[in-house]
């Protein structure tokens, strides 16, 4: 699903979306097709979910996005440094 189908799909919530196949492009991060894991009504349950999905599953690329946004502008973040397990 792209995410314009998303949008139309769940109006006015907060998706936890993993990306199936996605992108870099000038520092940005470019979701070329996403799964909609699950949907919610506020963002603090969202992000709880996304922490434990993320905890489980470090390899995979989930977030969580509201369909109020257009367009997804996604900025990439480098880490430096050792990462602690």
């Amino acid at each position: 699903m792209r995410w314009e189908e998303a949008r139309i799909y769940y109006p006015g919530q907060w998706l936890l979306v993993e990306a199936l196949k996605a992108h870099s492009e000038a520092n940005k991060r470019i979701l070329d097709e996403i799964a909609v894991v699950n949907t919610f009504t506020n963002s603090q349950q969202a992000m709880q979910s996304y922490g434990q999905l993320h905890h489980q599953n470090p390899e995979r690329e989930f977030y969580v996005l509201h369909t109020d946004r257009k367009t997804l502008d996604i900025t990439e973040r480098r880490w430096l440094g050792i990462r602690g397990i």
